[in-house]
């Protein structure tokens, strides 16, 4: 019932997607649907007003496909956005309930393998996938990638130490099982951390479900509340007092300031084992990684969100990009991760299971 699903929108889908189209993002002050104009809300110590329900779920990729300009022509987004939609009814279609088991391992469009949790199980059905249906529309131009530095939209190659690196840690896990014991699953399987980069930093979209963010504002203090996995960061403003190096909570350490309207965060201390959980997102950091974000209100549905990642003992250059946020029309409900997380201990019960079955085989 996939069939229609071609080889470059799964390109697409899977390295990275869209948010919602963005009204024009000229000033400060502009044309509302009424016809009056549109005034930057702020707090009472007169920054502007960040607060809210926001969402950056997108089908824009991280990284751009080779073949794409920086800027998609309005055909090239009519028939990216057409294809995406045609897919997901198809893939939301009742199930034939005569149909073959799904192949171990996900399902196959034609020579690429995409899992969406389906393993061998047919566990999540298209119907609970919603990972953005629009072409991402930051400064009224279409992306055809996240990315934007370096002008390639693509992010830059690791440096020899961190290839290094990942050849140190690759060797380390092979002296253990993938299923021996709980810290050998990712950060996303044991409810710690959100899948992929949502929370960030930066904050990306993860191209699968809950890309949705609240953000609450004082004057010393921004929050970030992150619905998957719960994750809520806490930016402090002012003049930086950094945290010792050796401690790294998760999100890092951010700080804040504004630079005229426009708030810039800078993260350091950053856990490398969050960092290199991002996987299909971006390929990690070292403790050394420093982010960078800007959060602009551009209107009254969206915040321009950019960032820098600068990190020189992972990647040969500096690089980032821009995805806007848009007002979410909704409620953000309890992401209840750790209460409802049976699949851990079926993991770690269905291996014991195995060995068990493997030890009486070899009587």
């Amino acid at each position: 019932m996939m069939a229609r699903y071609s080889a470059s929108l799964f390109a697409l889908f899977v390295v990275g997607a869209s948010v919602g189209m963005a009204p024009s993002s000229a000033a400060a002050q502009q044309p509302t649907s009424g016809g009056q104009q549109w005034v930057m809300p702020r707090t009472p110590d007169g920054r502007p007003d960040l607060q809210g329900n926001w969402s950056n779920a997108t089908i824009t990729p991280i990284q751009r496909p080779a073949g794409l300009g920086p800027i998609l022509t309005r055909d090239q987004v009519a028939a990216i956005e057409g294809e995406h939609e045609e897919f997901f009814a198809d893939a939301s279609a009742v199930s034939d309930p005569d149909r073959e088991a799904p192949p171990v391992g996900g399902v196959f469009f034609g020579d690429a393998l995409f899992d969406a949790a389906s393993g061998g199980t047919g566990g999540y059905n298209f119907v609970y996938i919603d990972g953005g249906d629009r072409v991402a529309i930051f400064n009224d131009e279409p992306r055809s990638s996240i990315v934007t530095n370096p002008a390639n939209g693509r992010i830059p190659s690791l440096t020899p130490e961190a290839i290094k690196r990942a050849a140190e840690l690759t060797a380390f896990n092979r002296q253990f099982g993938e299923f021996d014991n709980p810290e050998n699953r990712p950060l996303s399987d044991r409810c710690l951390m959100s899948f992929g980069s949502n929370a960030g930093p930066p904050m990306l979209p993860n191209y699968f479900y809950n890309n949705n963010y609240t953000i609450v504002q004082t004057a010393d203090h921004i929050m970030i509340f992150t619905e998957m996995v719960h994750d809520v960061r806490i930016i402090r403003m002012g003049e930086r007092v950094p945290l010792p190096e050796h401690i790294r909570p998760w999100m890092g350490d951010s700080w804040g300031h504004w630079e005229g309207d426009v708030l810039v965060v800078e993260t350091t201390n950053l856990p490398p084992v969050q960092l290199n959980n991002h996987g299909y997102i971006y390929p990690g950091g070292s403790e050394d990684m420093r982010v960078i974000e800007r959060f602009s209100r551009v209107d009254q549905n969206t915040i321009n969100y950019e960032f820098t990642v600068i990190d020189p003992g992972t990647y040969t250059a500096e690089w980032g990009g821009e995805v806007p946020m848009k007002a979410l029309d909704g409620l953000i409900y309890e992401y209840a991760c750790h209460e409802g997380n049976y699949a851990l201990p079926g993991i770690l019960s269905g291996a014991r299971y195995q060995e068990r079955l493997e030890a009486e085989n070899q009587r």
